[in-house]
């Protein structure tokens, strides 16, 4: 019926393959060849599931149209040509659903992610500024299910943050979380404001796909590791006991610093963790011009004049500048209560690559 549908043989036939190789004892006992086709297997879900229905539809539509070609009961062509409205309509919108599901995806949407938010232009609001998104990111991934835990934070005097950065641990959550990298802009009253003032600050976020040893290979001799007593916050175990860890990878000059765990060992592991995902994302900059223009668009000068979203308090307004849409209700937003948001950007990203498939 359309030669879209041809497409997805090919790739049902290797869904097929994985799941063999998977069941094979030799290729289980490879973890690192195990999460590659598992990574694969999961990509091709959607289509398999996909082709299933085309089939039973099909099915459906030929029996139909069989009916009324050779049918004399008036009243079953009557039904009959109802029930094919109906399936022609469902098959209209697997068609559809089908284009979707064949455009190019991102291979980072199901990794976990290392977010980093730093406090911009505009002094301590800023870094309450940069607080109340992590807040609302945290918040959001608890509802999800996922797993937040903090790597590094610099916390100011007046409740913000300088910088913060987090891993957060969940099903597809780079699929949702990076529309997230740029920089923010609020404007709003501050609390500290005694004449009723709207201040304009920024926050940046980078968002940076968590990945395995396997996928990137770091040489030790390479590396300057320095151990050293904790600041902020944490009690004394945290700031009298040198458990703070500083990694410096010396040919790309990359540093990496974790130390809101209490255990030596464990910052060591989250800071390895953190500069696995800065390589990996510096290889991504290197072979592909797209994603290093996302990269510099995302990391910026923290300046007001460059947004991807502005958040306007006395509006009660939250505009996103990529897909130029208007969200209302801040107060629920900034709980948590992002969903809605990042569902219509997910369809302005998939729009916005089915008019460059079709162009």
């Amino acid at each position: 019926m359309s030669t879209i549908f041809d497409k997805l043989e090919p790739v049902i036939q290797r869904y097929h393959e994985i799941e063999e190789s998977m069941g094979d004892p030799e290729v289980a006992a490879n973890f690192e060849r195990i999460q590659e086709l598992a990574r694969e297997r999961a990509s091709l879900e959607t289509l398999v599931k996909i082709s299933s229905v085309y089939k039973e539809l099909v099915g459906e539509i030929e029996d139909l149209e069989s009916l009324l070609k050779e049918g004399s009961d008036p009243e079953l062509i009557e039904m009959a040509k109802e029930e094919l409205d109906i399936a022609q309509g469902k098959f209209d919108e697997l068609t559809q659903d089908l284009r979707l599901a064949l455009l190019p995806k991102n291979p980072n949407d199901e990794r976990d992610v290392i977010m980093e938010i730093r406090a911009g232009a505009g002094g301590a609001e800023a870094g309450i500024f940069a607080a109340d998104l992590y807040r609302a990111y945290s918040r959001y991934a608890v509802n999800q299910g996922w797993k937040v835990e903090v790597m590094d934070s610099n916390p100011t005097e007046v409740g913000g943050f300088n910088k913060i950065v987090f891993e957060v641990q969940g099903k597809g959550v780079f699929s949702r979380m990076k529309f997230e990298s740029g920089v923010h802009r609020v404007q709003r009253v501050p609390n500290t404001e005694t004449q009723g003032r709207i201040h304009t600050s920024t926050a940046t976020v980078a968002v940076l796909p968590v990945v395995d040893e396997v996928e990137v290979k770091i040489d030790p001799n390479e590396l300057r590791i320095d151990i050293f007593h904790a600041g902020g916050h944490g009690g004394q175990n945290v700031n009298k006991v040198a458990t703070a860890v500083r990694i410096v990878h010396e040919p790309s000059g990359l540093t990496v610093v974790c130390q809101d765990e209490r255990s030596q060992h464990k910052n060591k592991q989250r800071a390895m963790t953190m500069l696995r995902s800065r390589l990996f994302e510096a290889e991504q900059m290197r072979h592909d011009a797209e994603i290093s223009e996302a990269r510099r668009s995302q990391v910026g000068q923290a300046d007001r004049s460059e947004k991807i979203r502005t958040y306007n308090y006395p509006q009660d307004r939250i505009t996103d500048h990529r897909s130029n849409e208007n969200f209302h209700g801040i107060p629920r937003l900034m709980d948590g209560g992002l969903g809605d948001m990042f569902d219509r950007l997910s369809v302005w990203e998939q729009e916005r690559l089915l008019a460059d498939a079709t162009a």
